[in-house]
């Protein structure tokens, strides 16, 4: 069954949304020469350096490997580097370099612009109310995934035991 833009519901235009959103900053971050993958790593680096590939893995929810991969391509750009975590022979916190910062800068003008564009047409009142609204959606999807992760926890607990 088909059902026109009219029909579908809040998660539909949320994902849409979404999309539309991330279409338009890619777009304007490829004359930087960077992929959303590419800036999402320096997103990430820039509220928290040192993490680990693993750490950086687990918050882009992909696997070590690609994020490995990632990492390297990011290396070769010259916007990050690798540097021994004292203690710990294996591991290697990776740190934004100067170059990156520089970047940033400009990345963020283009993130604060696109996201003014998209919120252009509502009130200061109603961009604080959406906020407000998407804060508890997200808050519930939380919620959803906790007591789905509990009660597969607890299924598989109930398989081993039976």
């Amino acid at each position: 069954m088909i059902i026109d833009d009219f029909q579908r519901g809040p998660g539909f235009l949320l994902t849409e949304s979404a999309r539309l959103l991330r279409k338009l900053i890619d777009r304007r971050l490829q004359p930087l020469g960077l992929s959303r993958a590419q800036w999402s790593i320096l997103a990430i680096l820039s509220n928290q350096e040192g993490l680990s590939q693993s750490q950086i893995s687990a918050k882009l929810e992909i696997e070590k490997s690609t994020a490995g991969r990632l990492i390297d391509q990011v290396e070769r750009s010259g916007w990050i580097e690798r540097r021994r975590i004292p203690g710990d022979r294996r591991v290697w916190g990776i740190y934004l370099t100067d170059q990156a910062r520089q970047l940033l800068v400009q990345v963020e003008t283009v993130i604060l612009r696109s996201r003014t564009e998209m919120l252009h047409s509502l009130s200061p009142e109603q961009q604080q109310y959406l906020s407000e609204i998407l804060q508890t959606v997200k808050s519930s999807l939380s919620a959803a995934l906790e007591l789905d992760r509990s009660e597969l926890h607890t299924r598989k607990s109930e398989d081993t035991i039976g």
